[in-house]
C-alpha cells in the first residue's frame, strides 16, 4: 500500500505560481506513474498531468501545457507540480495520484493511490 500526501497549495492572484508537493510513503516502489488531477467545486475530477517513474516522460492536459511543469524525486519519494501563469480557472482541490503500472494514462481509474487533496485558489 501506498500513502499520499499532499501540501503548498494556497491562495494566488492570477498571472502568479505556486508549486504543489506531494509525499509518498509505504510501499512506493508499487507506484511507477504519478499524476496530479483536480477538482473544481461541481466538476468532475480532471487529469493535469503525470510523469514516469524515470521522470523521462511526463504528459499534460492541454489546459495547463506550457504553464506546469510535473517533476519527481525517487530519493525523497515525492512528486512535486509547478504551476506558473495561474489562471482563475485552475481554482481547484489537486489530487496527487499513484499508478502501479509503468504507463502513463490520463484516466482517473487507473490510478490506485490518492492523496487528500490540497486547495489552490487563484483570485482575479
Amino acid at each position: 500500500q501506498v500513502q499520499l500526501v499532499e501540501s503548498g497549495g494556497g491562495l494566488v492572484q492570477a498571472g502568479g505560481s505556486l508549486r504543489v508537493s506531494c509525499a509518498a510513503s509505504g510501499r512506493t516502489s508499487s507506484s511507477y506513474v504519478m499524476g496530479w488531477f483536480r477538482q473544481a467545486p461541481g466538476k468532475e475530477r480532471e487529469f493535469v498531468a503525470a510523469i514516469s517513474w524515470s521522470g523521462g516522460e511526463t504528459y499534460y492536459a492541454d489546459s495547463v501545457k506550457g504553464r506546469f511543469t510535473i517533476s519527481r524525486d525517487n530519493a525523497k519519494n515525492t512528486v512535486s507540480l509547478q504551476m506558473n501563469s495561474l489562471k482563475p480557472e485552475d481554482t481547484a482541490v489537486y489530487y496527487c495520484a499513484g499508478r502501479r503500472l509503468p504507463i502513463i494514462t490520463t484516466m482517473r481509474n487507473e490510478y490506485s493511490y490518492w492523496g487528500q487533496g490540497t486547495q489552490v485558489t487563484v483570485s482575479s
